[in-house]
């Protein structure tokens, strides 16, 4: 079933009811009918113009969750070819809430490793709804070790809530996991673009965001919480995630604004998830080009550089 979040609705109706005026027989169609649905494509598009212009932190927010935009599966299946699974953190267990793989892209062999979420609650209770246990964070470092070892690129897609935060994955190690991610990320001499295609939430996003370049779609959100913990928080009510969502500048424009992303990726019309392919197109797109600018560098220009980009992070002037 469709899934409408509640400011897309009012659009929503109306490309209905012209499907629904469009669907009529041709034969019986009169001019006047021809007319008005002419207007009503005309309002359509003013309302979906308006609509997507003028949209708040929360309701990007939203947008970044829906569960009908581009998953890692679909990145995966689009971008590359001669693609091999890789599997386990070689300690006995497969998280299934990361995804990670070697294949070509675009005439290069990269290893790509992200968050995995489903399209039905089925497939999202496998991988956890995209929350990554420590298991999931040390097989992702396996992956990546690799890459670095054979010299490949590595594109990392996030797309979490955060890491999983339950007794048993804090027991296992879940802070050691991140951190080490975090440490080992900064060590590896080939270029890391770390691509934000959804929700980016705390260090669950962060062990897999330590890139070269950091690249979020449209309507992605970067945060070190969610807007609801914050709410929970600040407020001790999960309600007031709307106003959270304010106060943390978490949006695409913010986070370049702010240079915790470099570059911000549009997406189509309406959102991502009404024209995955696109989307999918386009975050590719803008990998191939950034890769392509990273590879001119030396490892240890690589590895300056991205040591660089993260001490920056912060840093302002007061002036007077």
């Amino acid at each position: 079933m469709e899934v409408v979040l509640d400011f897309e609705r009012p659009l929503v109706e109306l490309r209905r009811r012209i499907e629904n005026l469009r669907a009529a027989p041709q034969g019986a169609m009169p001019a006047a009918m021809a007319s008005s649905i002419a207007e009503l494509e005309r309002q359509a598009e003013r309302l979906q113009e308006q609509t997507f212009a003028n949209l708040t932190p929360w309701q990007r927010t939203q947008l970044s969750r829906h569960p009908g935009r581009p998953n890692f599966d679909e990145y995966v299946q689009a971008w590359t070819t001669d693609w091999s699974d890789l599997h386990g953190d070689r300690a006995g267990h497969d998280d299934q809430a990361i995804g990670m793989g070697i294949g070509n892209f675009r005439g290069r062999r990269v290893l790509i490793v992200g968050h995995k979420k489903g399209r039905t609650t089925k497939e999202n209770v496998a991988c956890n709804f995209g929350m990554a246990l420590p298991d999931g964070y040390r097989k992702a470092l396996r992956g990546m070790e690799l890459a670095n070892r054979f010299n490949m690129p590595i594109i990392t897609l996030i797309d979490t809530p955060g890491a999983y935060p339950g007794l048993d994955a804090e027991a296992r190690g879940q802070a050691e996991a991140i951190a080490r991610n975090i440490m080992e990320m900064f060590t590896f001499g080939v270029p890391i673009i770390a691509c934000v295609m959804g929700e980016g939430g705390s260090g669950g996003a962060l062990a897999l965001g330590c890139g070269n370049r950091v690249l979020m779609m449209e309507h992605a959100v970067y945060s070190v919480i969610s807007p609801e913990g914050c709410a929970a928080i600040l407020w001790h009510d999960r309600a007031e995630g709307p106003r959270a969502a304010e106060a943390l500048k978490l949006t695409a424009p913010d986070c370049l604004r702010f240079g915790v992303a470099d570059a911000v990726v549009p997406e189509p019309v309406a959102g991502a998830h009404r024209a995955t392919a696109d989307a999918v197109t386009r975050l590719g797109d803008a990998v191939e080009q950034h890769l392509g600018e990273l590879s001119a560098l030396s490892p240890e220009a690589l590895k300056a550089h991205r040591y660089e980009r993260f001490r920056a992070l912060g840093a302002f002037e007061i002036t007077p």
